[in-house]
């Protein structure tokens, strides 16, 4: 595998940001790894991090590199520091980076394939949320997403937790529920949009504090045609938690033959 930091520019943003990129790579002599790559462009998996992380996180808690590299896939992790992947009130235009700029730029810097079925997001907490908000309202862009321990209902937890300032910068005094950063909204609508629907992936564990949101999507989902693979069992809100789940989503994956 092929491992980099990549700072570049954003348009969206105004100004210089970072992603962290794992790339396939054919190797016969590499001790201890069994590293694949097809001379395609690569499926990716945008990878998304959490409300207090940024794109190192996923290397620097889990195995992540050495669980993709027999896969032939890459992995782009970006950073969207505490956006909610949303184009926020009072500070940068994170979706319209995360859904537009981001992809684009990611293959005009690396070989990563531009097809449907080819690509996949997948993301825990903040962003779970994340993955989902991008399968719901880009249908067209992604074949599957995942989302581990998700941030689901923001609607809700915006109004009961302690993050005034987070939610004032993000959405300004403008109400969530009912509008397109809304998730059980999307939902609402899913149905009604033609072509493919992403598969979905949903996990999260008994013990933790967004249990309760997790099970408010599940049933808002279960009430729509779309194809939820839902797995839950004892677990925190913790690292030990997303490091055992990234490798379910894996496997899970609708990967082509490498």
């Amino acid at each position: 595998m092929a491992l980099m930091n990549c700072r570049f520019y954003s348009d969206a943003l105004g100004l210089s940001t970072t992603m962290t990129v794992i790339l396939p790579q054919n190797t016969t002599s590499q001790i201890g790894m069994d590293s694949r790559s097809g001379s395609h462009k690569h499926p990716t998996l945008y990878l998304l991090h959490g409300l207090s992380d940024d794109d190192s996180i996923w290397l620097r808690r889990t195995s992540i590199e050495r669980y993709v590299a027999s896969l032939g896939i890459a992995v782009v992790m970006p950073q969207v520091h505490r956006s909610f992947y949303t184009d926020m009130e009072y500070g940068g235009k994170y979706w319209t980076f995360i859904s537009e700029e981001l992809p684009a730029l990611a293959r005009s810097f690396f070989p990563l394939s531009d097809k449907r079925e080819d690509n996949y997001v997948a993301g825990l907490s903040m962003g779970g949320y994340g993955a989902f908000k991008l399968a719901l309202r880009k249908p067209e862009m992604f074949a599957a997403a995942a989302s581990m321990s998700g941030a689901l209902h923001v609607a809700g937890r915006f109004v009961r937790e302690d993050i005034a300032r987070d939610r004032y910068l993000i959405f300004g005094d403008k109400p969530i529920s009912g509008t397109e950063n809304d998730l059980l909204e999307l939902l609402k609508n899913i149905d009604q949009i033609e072509g493919s629907k992403p598969k979905l992936f949903q996990c999260c564990g008994t013990e933790d504090f967004l249990y309760e949101d997790n099970q408010t999507f599940l049933k808002a989902c279960r009430e729509t045609s779309l194809d939820l693979t839902y797995t839950e069992g004892p677990g925190a809100h913790d690292w030990q938690y997303w490091d055992d789940r990234i490798q379910d989503v894996l496997k899970w994956l609708p990967l082509p033959l490498v």
